[in-house]
């Protein structure tokens, strides 16, 4: 009888206590770790709430770079018979700029209604400098981490070519094991060709007068389009930084830290001249560099309507791509077709080499010799700083055979000329009313379009009446509104975690939610009991067999599992792949 009372007693607290943990008030707060930083130090932010919600949605991070995040912390305790619980999404944040910054509202939705943070207010300032005693694993590896654009030239002649070397250059004492390009740059008021380059070993060199290793990552040519000072924007990496610690392992080799690191190349600025007014050729087109300049044709002798190449060409290194070639003046007597652009250009570390022609196609229409008088072509050589003119020689096209110039005119000045006889109305006006009729003309009344329009409306009212019953029913049926409500949003977020593969944390936080949504929709569970010991026995309640159960579970342990440990693209396609197969299994199981 007591051990009755006792089982009441006990049943009568845990309702109470679960009564009073739906009463609390519910919280979604937004935390940061400083609210003053340097330009080279990090910012966490934290968005912690104390009950399990759905759809996070964080702020757009305005004046900051995401380096981690989000990471996802569950914390749950029972204390004197009370749950404490608090769930923790978190961001590591890196400032791009000096200011005032704002971070935003992010929302949450928890038990169907959506919740949103405060916004903070970040002051971002110059660069700080930190004691050696408190150097973290960031410091350091800011000090032996530098990204370089090497300039080939700073003050060029405009259309003068250039040539940018971006190095990463590291130091011994640290180690990289993966870089990506974050912002590649766009090089306005330039013309641009990159260099393709064999990323090999590292080679070893000096970086203001240290030892360093250093792997060359991008070079490029440029030309430049405008004369004043040109700025080159930075290239941006996100660079995986191995940085070694106090610590030793137990055979008594260095603990490695790792550390995620974003590093740019400065901007750096071109005082670019201007090409010298005094002195330039009335027929400089805007060559820059060393040129050769020949005019050839394919024969000098040849008989009336045959034909033969006339080519003007450019050779040397410069911009060759960048100026017109100048055209010949060939007598009228000589038909002339559009030429045909052929180049041969080659871009190598020095600019580019090669060389560009026109080739015209010259037919002559009669007997006699034709003159091809000597085309002029200016360059300026940046290295001599002064303009050049080279000259063709002349060419003269014999024609051997074909009718002459006099004979064609005698010729044309003695052919009869038809007189044209004028009719009394060489004029008349337009008729403004033609009274045209249409042939085989029908009527729309009477016709069987006419008919089929008339009967539709009634067709279309029973289609009306089903299609409105069926929409009562659906609206009728609130548990199942709810149960595909939940399928739409399990669908949504296994859609969510496809799109993610390669990107762990993002993967397996939106592989969590897609289980969790559908155990939602198939099990009718709150959030606040989803725990693998529940879903274990209610599956086994639902006769599930135990094969598909392990696989579920196996499931929800990975997701927690990635949040402390690496996974490879490999293993996320292959949880991925599980879910779907899972799933299935569940749903023709229950």
């Amino acid at each position: 009888m007591i051990r009755k009372y006792l089982t009441i007693i006990t049943l009568f607290i845990f309702a109470c206590s679960i009564q009073a943990q739906n009463d609390v008030e519910v919280s979604f707060d937004l935390k940061l770790s400083k609210s003053k930083l340097g330009l080279n130090e990090r910012l966490r932010v934290e968005f912690v709430m104390n009950q399990d919600g759905d759809n996070f949605q964080p702020p757009e991070f305005k004046g900051f770079n995401v380096l981690m995040g989000p990471m996802q912390s569950i914390s749950s305790s029972w204390i004197n018979g009370v749950r404490s619980y608090s769930k923790t999404y978190s961001y590591t944040l890196v400032p791009t700029s000096k200011g005032n910054f704002s971070i935003g509202q992010g929302s949450i939705v928890i038990n169907g209604k959506t919740y949103k943070s405060l916004s903070e207010k970040v002051t971002v300032t110059a660069a700080v400098d930190k004691p050696s005693d408190e150097m973290t694993v960031d410091d350091i590896a800011d000090e032996n981490l530098h990204l370089v654009a090497e300039v080939s030239k700073s003050n060029p002649y405009l259309n003068e070519a250039i040539t940018v070397t971006y190095k990463l250059y590291v130091s011994p004492s640290i180690r990289v094991s993966n870089y990506t390009p974050l912002d590649n740059p766009k090089y306005n008021n330039f013309w641009s060709q990159d260099i393709p380059l064999n990323v090999g070993n590292a080679k070893s060199g000096t970086y203001k007068g240290q030892p360093y290793r250093y792997v060359t990552l991008k070079r490029v040519v440029l030309y430049p389009q405008k004369s004043g000072a040109l700025e080159i924007e930075p290239l941006s990496l996100q660079v995986t930084v191995d940085v070694p610690t106090n610590k030793r392992d137990f055979f008594g080799r260095k603990l490695y830290s790792k550390a995620n690191k974003i590093v740019a190349a400065g901007k750096r600025k071109i005082n670019v001249k201007p090409l010298p007014t005094i002195g330039q050729p009335s027929n400089f087109s805007g060559a820059v560099g060393a040129f050769d300049f020949a005019v050839t044709t394919s024969k000098t002798s040849l008989n009336a309507s045959e034909s033969l190449q006339a080519t003007v060409e450019v050779s040397g290194s410069g911009n060759l791509k960048l100026f017109q070639l100048p055209e010949p003046n060939v007598p009228g007597s000589l038909e002339v077709y559009d030429p045909e652009f052929n180049e041969k250009v080659r871009t190598t570390f020095s600019g580019s080499s090669g060389k560009v022609s026109n080739s015209y196609t010259i037919v002559p229409e009669f007997k006699g010799k034709y003159p091809i008088p000597a085309i002029d072509f200016s360059f300026f050589n940046p290295k001599t700083e002064q303009y050049q003119t080279l000259s063709s020689d002349e060419i003269i096209i014999n024609v051997i055979e074909g009718p002459t110039n006099n004979a064609s005119v005698n010729s044309s000045s003695s052919t009869n000329q038809q007189t044209v006889v004028a009719t009394g109305e060489q004029f008349r006006f337009i008729k403004l009313k033609p009274n045209l009729t249409a042939i085989g003309q029908k009527h729309f009344i009477g016709s069987s379009p006419f008919w089929l329009w008339l009967l539709l409306p009634l067709l279309l009212i029973p289609i009306f009446i089903l299609i409105r019953k069926k929409r009562e029913e659906i609206a009728d049926d609130v548990s199942g509104n709810k149960v595909r409500k939940a399928n739409k949003l399990a669908r949504k977020y296994l859609s969510t975690a496809k799109k993610a593969l390669g990107n762990k944390d993002s993967f397996y936080v939106a592989l969590e939610k897609g289980l969790h949504n559908y155990l939602k929709a198939k099990l009718k569970i709150e959030t606040t009991d989803f725990s693998k010991d529940k879903i274990t026995f209610l599956l086994e309640e639902k006769k599930v067999n135990t094969k598909t159960i392990d696989g579920f579970i196996g499931l929800l342990k990975n997701c927690e599992m990635a949040r402390y440990s690496p996974f490879t693209d490999v293993q996320m396609q292959q949880d991925y792949n599980k879910a779907s197969e899972v799933i299935s299994y569940l749903d023709k199981q229950l």
